[in-house]
């Protein structure tokens, strides 16, 4: 398996200024030890998370520091890099997005980075076809691509508010 990404405002430079996260990122998504066949997306969610946690990373950390929100997490924090995890439903992008620009902005100030991870329609046909994994109705990196144009206009209004996807190979 494999990685690419696409960057968005400068993600991948501001990325490379932290290159031990992003190498630890990198590690924990092409990690020789993931079961590809036993990826479903509550398992796939649970190896994420157990390496992101096993690595230091902040787990479900609130966007707002009000606690009258529970629903307004990331899914990861560290060194102000938010992580989110897209296994979920293609119709949850714009709050996923929405949590990357509130968590940049500048009364909260927490993250210079958002790191979306999502799978290709290619990789959850492979997992149906070969795994009997049911990733149908999930969020793709395509939907990604697709849909993220019509976000440039209220995410360029927000300082260090930048995007990097990476996707499961093909």
């Amino acid at each position: 398996m494999w990685l690419n990404n696409f960057s968005y405002r400068f993600a991948e430079q501001v990325l490379n200024s932290k290159l031990a996260i992003k190498q630890e990122i990198e590690g924990i998504l092409t990690d020789p030890n993931i079961k590809i066949p036993t990826l479903s997306r509550p398992e796939f969610n649970r190896v994420l998370k157990d390496n992101f946690v096993n690595k230091g990373w902040e787990d479900q950390p609130r966007v707002f520091d009000e606690l009258g929100d529970p629903s307004a997490k990331m899914d990861f924090l560290k060194d102000r890099v938010g992580i989110e995890v897209g296994f979920g439903h293609g119709s949850f992008i714009g709050i996923d997005l929405l949590k990357f620009q509130v968590a940049s902005y500048s009364g909260l100030d927490r993250i210079d980075l958002g790191v979306y991870i999502v799978t290709t329609l290619n990789f959850q046909k492979q997992m149906k076809q070969k795994y009997s994994q049911n990733w149908q109705g999930s969020l793709t990196f395509e939907k990604v691509i697709k849909y993220l144009p019509p976000f440039k206009i209220p995410l360029a209004s927000i300082p260090a508010s930048f995007l990097h996807y990476l996707r499961w190979g093909d």
